[in-house]
């Protein structure tokens, strides 16, 4: 099996890196992801200018532009043949809820999707990023499922694992995306020309996060294994558009 690894954090974050190391053991890996921390860059592709694609001294390619970018660069043609699976992560923070509509992580595995290829976002949920090495272990596993039983193809899971040791982990839920509250108020500040500035506030807190969503199943030390999808429609509110249009 071939698998393209990329993230939002950076080629030289610790969550690839292990997430390379325990994939490497199992399959033909590939790794482009991005040259800097582009958290948050959602699903964004660089229209305004080129890309460049280097190599890193661990033989790891980076790229001047966003998760997105690297996956669409590497399936459309950096390689000659498509990987069989792409893994986004190993995120440090949580991509849980309305995070995933923000998150470079989940959009690197989503353009795969796009493109016809199965993907996993990982993301390690805690401040500390201690237990890259579980979240690892949980997407070696998972890949390994797929190898033994392939899913109906394409997928796309967003996988969420606590920050805990392996031995600690309550096992696997497959989950819903909970919903979090508004979020808090922007920070004003001062920079030292003396012009305001102002800093994005701090996610919400969780507002559904009852049991079945992901917040619930990884507040209880269970890795969260959520599918998702692509399509935006809202069809519940298509029969009242058409009602509201020919009134």
């Amino acid at each position: 099996m071939r698998i393209l690894l990329s993230n939002d954090d950076g080629y030289f974050s610790p969550g690839i890196a292990a997430l390379a190391d325990s994939l490497s053991r199992i399959a033909e890996i590939e790794v482009v992801a991005p040259e800097r921390d582009r958290s948050g860059a959602s699903h964004s592709l660089t229209l305004d200018r080129p890309l460049m694609v280097r190599r890193a001294a661990n033989g790891f390619r980076f790229v001047n532009g966003t998760p997105t970018d690297c996956v669409h660069l590497a399936v459309t043609g950096l390689f000659e043949k498509a990987p069989d699976l792409v893994v986004s992560g190993i995120n440090h923070g949580a991509n849980m809820g309305d995070d995933t509509i923000y998150s470079g992580t989940v959009a690197a595995a989503m353009e795969a999707y796009l493109l016809g290829i199965p993907a996993i976002a990982v993301s390690l949920v805690g401040r500390e990023g201690v237990n890259f090495d579980s979240a690892a272990a949980v997407a070696r596993e998972l890949v390994e499922r797929v190898t033994r039983q392939a899913l109906r193809m394409p997928f796309l899971l967003n996988i969420n694992v606590p920050d805990v040791p392996l031995g600690a982990l309550c096992g696997s839920r497959v989950t819903r995306l909970g919903r979090r509250h508004t979020a808090e108020p922007v920070v004003r500040s001062t920079n030292p020309r003396g012009d305001t500035i102002y800093w994005v506030g701090a996610v919400g807190a969780a507002a559904d996060a009852g049991e079945g969503t992901d917040f619930h199943a990884v507040a209880n030390n269970c890795v969260s294994i959520t599918p998702l999808q692509a399509d935006l429609t809202c069809t519940s509110g298509v029969n009242e558009l058409e009602s509201w249009l020919g009134s």
